[in-house]
């Protein structure tokens, strides 16, 4: 569940860091009072902290956490 929560953020941001790039627009910074407002800087902390658990994933063994998570599928259904 947290890697699901991680990547949705990671989404986000990176789809915001797009809109910076390709036009020159921080929504972020835009719905929050700019890139040093508080809510700015803790949503642009939650991306970064996302980012470092995204890493952890390329290192796991994927096999084995989807055998875990159908036989939890499978249990719970």
């Amino acid at each position: 569940m947290l890697d699901k929560i991680a990547l949705a953020i990671l989404i986000i941001g990176g789809l915001n860091w797009g809109s910076v790039g390709i036009f020159q627009f921080d929504l972020v910074a835009f719905i929050f009072g700019g890139q040093s407002g508080i809510v700015s800087r803790i949503i642009y902390i939650l991306v970064g902290l996302a980012a470092v658990w995204c890493v952890t994933l390329l290192f796991r063994d994927t096999r084995e956490t989807m055998l875990s998570d159908r036989n939890h599928e499978v249990i719970g259904s």
